[in-house]
């Protein structure tokens, strides 16, 4: 047996120790409470006709930056790195209570620390025809110059409807928008309540606010479905959906959402939006069960166990780019045994969950290869992010703004330095590789992060990968003077790693200056 086996078993052994914890917690803390979701039959006075077309879940994967998420810690401190980018959502708000074991239910935990809510309920019931935007999930050159606000959702009264076990008195009868007749129902959350837990936010049309606004409580007897949805889903609302910045906080939100309401499996996702299809839904796929555009139901949809993620902007990873989130990255094995309010593992966890999902091992340390030639030095990867021109939505001319002007220069004399033996080491060598993440698969990027020993790149969306990096990767970031902002020194900050930054005086960057600052980047890791 190698000298690693004992480590690796040891780790091993912590993780399914820490995830048995977990489940144990899990199954204590909702059998203890009256949660209708355990019982999967629905009452037998409701109109119901079952046409089921969900699918096996996955399960979670054992991730060694795993910590337990339920239930939330006591007394938890407001600001704390947990309450940016754990548990932090500790206020329970029921909005509406199961009259019996099997009936519906509405609820909200909210966050003192981001001051936005994850909601979730039960027999929860979407009509399409009251969502007004476009279809969504077409290919990108089918809906060419399509305006931004047909994508986006505009909710009508009753676009989402939960079931009450109630008599008609207090209801009063309203008429159906864009339908005939009329249904028994009542307002689920009043604006008082809306402004208090799920607030407008930072921009114009906070639709997770407006989806809740949407929902009404109706009388059993008009709640008629005939199709459901029998497993976990995640309600999302994606605004900038084919930028990797802000898909990456929409990623976290679902994340973070599944964690919160305490998921056995990785659920579903409907997306409650109208955009096209890009390439990033390769990762919505592999990180979930599935996914599924609200349109392309084609009758009422009844979900029975329903959860609304927040808005990728409600994540501290878009709030921090504003206000200070003084938080590091430590290992969960540290924090498991010396608890810091000041310290977080969870985008590491993140990370691995990402790496995870592409079938990449998590546990695995990346271990330096062995050049062809007789030297026995070791070798780096060394991963060049590169910005090309590229067509991103229906509004997009298919040009990217430059951060670095002489990108090719730099890339080239980079490779020539690698070429003549990487002159100035002595003791490893270097791999370049040329992140041309535009024409990569999202798996195929994932793998040249997780590989890379040094990350170098302009700043730029792609760059944004770092969350997936390994915990020994050194970032090296070339900042212009027109493009200053802290995104990618806060995440190296947030997962812990070590962070390099070249600022440019314009933007253009001295290629010798880069060679020399890779040069001892490379030094300092035992070159």
């Amino acid at each position: 047996m190698s000298k690693r086996n004992p480590q690796i078993l040891k780790i091993f052994l912590y993780m399914l120790l820490l995830n048995s914890l977990f489940l144990c917690i899990y199954f204590a803390f909702h059998s203890s409470s009256s949660s209708p979701e355990q019982n999967p039959n629905f009452p037998l006075r409701f109109h119901v006709s079952v046409n089921n077309h969900s699918a096996t879940q996955k399960p979670w994967p054992i991730l060694p930056s795993y910590l337990p998420w339920t239930p939330p810690q006591k007394n938890l401190p407001t600001g704390s790195c947990e309450g940016y980018f754990g548990n932090g959502f500790t206020r329970r708000v029921d909005f509406l209570r199961p009259r019996t074991s099997k009936g519906s239910w509405f609820r909200c935990f909210y966050s003192e620390t981001l001051h936005s809510s994850i909601c979730e309920g039960r027999n929860l019931r979407m009509v399409p025809d009251r969502i007004v935007m476009s279809k969504g999930g077409e290919k990108l050159e089918e809906v060419m110059g399509r305006k931004e606000e047909e994508e986006l959702p505009e909710f009508r009264e009753g676009a989402f409807e939960v079931a009450e076990e109630v008599s008609r008195l207090g209801f009063k009868r309203n008429r159906r928008i864009g339908g005939g007749g009329s249904v028994i129902s009542r307002r689920l959350v009043n604006d008082e309540m809306l402004n208090e837990y799920i607030q407008q936010g930072g921009i114009d049309r906070h639709t997770m606010r407006d989806l809740v606004a949407s929902i009404r409580a109706v009388g059993t007897e008009d709640f008629v479905c005939e199709e459901w949805v029998e497993e976990p889903t995640l309600l999302v609302t994606r605004f900038e959906y084919a930028n990797l910045f802000h898909t990456v906080t929409d990623w976290y939100s679902a994340y973070v959402s599944s964690r919160v309401t305490g998921l056995p499996n990785r659920p579903h996702v409907v997306f409650i939006d109208g955009h096209c299809t890009t390439q990033l839904e390769e990762t919505w796929t592999a990180l979930f069960s599935g996914i599924r555009y609200a349109k392309n139901f084609s009758k009422p949809v009844c979900f029975r166990h329903a959860i609304l993620a927040p808005l990728g902007y409600e994540t501290a990873l878009f709030k921090g780019l504003t206000g200070e989130i003084n938080c590091n990255g430590e290992s969960a094995q540290s924090l498991w045994q010396n608890p810091d309010n000041k310290k977080t593992a969870r985008l590491s966890e993140f990370g691995e969950m990402i790496r995870s999902a592409f079938g990449f091992p998590v546990n695995r340390h990346r271990s330096s290869e062995k050049p062809s030639s007789s030297s026995s030095s070791s070798v780096h990867n060394v991963l060049f992010v590169r910005r090309e021109d590229y067509l991103a939505h229906p509004r997009h001319g298919g040009k990217v703004q430059s951060r670095l002007s002489n990108e090719e220069e730099v890339f080239d004399s980079l490779h020539h330095w690698v070429e003549s033996g990487s002159i100035g080491l002595t003791k490893c060598g270097i791999n370049l590789v040329n992140g041309l993440f535009a024409h990569m698969s999202m798996k195929n990027q994932v793998r040249a992060i997780q590989d890379a020993s040094v990350i170098i790149g302009a700043h730029g969306a792609g760059m944004t990968h770092i969350v997936s990096a390994t915990p020994n990767t050194t970032i090296f970031e070339i900042v212009s003077v027109e493009f200053q902002r802290p995104h990618f020194e806060l995440i190296a900050k947030w997962k812990g790693l070590e962070y390099h930054a070249m600022h440019l005086a314009n933007s253009r960057a001295d290629p010798t200056a880069v060679i020399d600052k890779l040069k001892e980047i490379m030094k300092s890791l035992g070159c």
